[in-house]
């Protein structure tokens, strides 16, 4: 085997293990729909005053009608973020 083909190797094992560190334990209970802090383009879904139904259309950085999910109790924690909505997490069993 080859320097080079170790080398990748390797970096693809600590990718995997770093990946599975963070996995299902720290997954949250329930997701927030959080308002105003939504990068441009990068919206979870439709704005919440109804002009667009899909992800990824938010015209402007922080609007708020755009929202991303985040972690319940995240949100208020953020300057800008407003709760629109609480959804649980889908079950992983």
């Amino acid at each position: 085997m080859n320097n080079k083909h170790l080398l990748t190797t390797a970096l693809i094992s600590l990718s995997a293990v770093a990946a599975t560190a963070h996995a299902v334990p720290d997954a949250p209970k329930n997701w927030e729909k959080c308002a105003g802090i939504a990068k441009a383009g990068l919206n979870d879904c439709g704005a919440l005053d109804g002009a667009h139904s899909c992800a990824g259309q938010a015209p402007m950085d922080n609007l708020d009608t755009e929202w991303v999910y985040v972690p319940e109790g995240t949100c208020e924690k953020i300057t800008g973020g407003n709760i629109a909505k609480v959804k649980p997490a889908k079950s992983t069993s």
